[in-house]
């Protein structure tokens, strides 16, 4: 299975915040959309990436204040991202080698969307159930 394929359900929906919001108002919107990081976006093109993470590190733990600090000014910038070609065992390796969770999916600069290491963990034990399904019925077609 490719990167395309896992977002398919998606529609393309790609949770985002403008890196001029507050860090308060990122945190409040991953609260409502149920995720751990967004895509910071503007003009449709991919700055950067905030997480839950970013903001215990980079704002609670410093004592700053999530309502006055900018959501650029604690981003992560380097952002790592894969084609929608990409496997499953490509985005796996990515993402562990660079200890990340989220992954943006992009073609021809525009973010098609993420995929989080949730989402690999349960495909992934999905496709070997699978597996072990048809082994066992080639085994043993009677049970």
């Amino acid at each position: 299975m490719i990167a395309r394929e896992i977002l398919k359900n998606r529609q393309g929906i790609v949770r985002s915040v403008a890196p001029g919001a507050t860090v308060f108002e990122a945190v409040k919107a991953m609260d409502k959309f149920k995720v751990g990081a967004l895509m910071v976006i503007d003009k449709e093109k991919l700055l950067g990436i905030i997480s839950e993470r970013d903001y215990t590190r980079k704002v609670m733990l410093k004592d700053r204040s999530s309502k006055s600090t900018k959501v650029s000014e604690i981003m992560n910038c380097k952002v790592i991202q894969v084609d929608p070609e990409a496997n499953i065992e490509k985005c796996l390796d990515i993402m562990g080698k660079n200890r990340i969770r989220h992954l943006p999916v992009v073609e021809n600069g525009k973010v098609l969307g993420v995929i989080s290491s949730t989402d690999l963990l349960v495909l992934t034990v999905s496709q070997k159930d699978h597996i072990i399904e048809q082994l066992e019925r080639y085994i043993a077609p009677g049970f």
